[in-house]
């Protein structure tokens, strides 16, 4: 697994991060906008496109949201998968080579539009194929 990004950040404070896959034009971004917390695949190739997004919480229902917290990406060696971790616990993830977004609370659900699959709930044997 390859750390792409990893910086401390405080919930509900602006955040913006993003990070590229190490093989292709495929990239994910998370935001913080004061409210929520998502993370996005998006593709780079020519302007910034969103292909699918994750919902990751809601400000208001975080505990000790005022003490900072570590947010890494990171990505399979093959640059197909990315993952986004906060406080060392895996919170969302997006498959590009199958078209999968999955996140905690399986929301939003999937729009039929560029992730292929319907199950979009991040679960702990899900994590363990991925050995995270």
């Amino acid at each position: 697994m390859i750390i792409d990004i990893e910086e401390t950040f405080v919930v509900g404070e602006d955040a913006f991060f993003e990070s590229v896959s190490p093989t292709s034009s495929y990239g994910v971004t998370f935001e913080d906008d004061l409210a929520t917390g998502y993370f996005y695949a998006v593709e780079t190739e020519l302007d910034l496109q969103i292909l699918d997004a994750l919902h990751v919480y809601d400000v208001e229902h975080v505990v000790d949201k005022h003490k900072p917290s570590i947010i890494q990406i990171a990505w399979t060696d093959d640059g197909n998968i990315a993952f986004l971790l906060i406080n060392n616990y895996c919170h969302a993830m997006f498959n590009f080579k199958e078209k999968a977004g999955y996140c905690r609370n399986a929301f939003p659900a999937n729009n039929n539009g560029w992730a292929k699959t319907t199950e979009r709930k991040l679960t702990d044997e899900l994590m363990k194929k991925y050995a995270i």
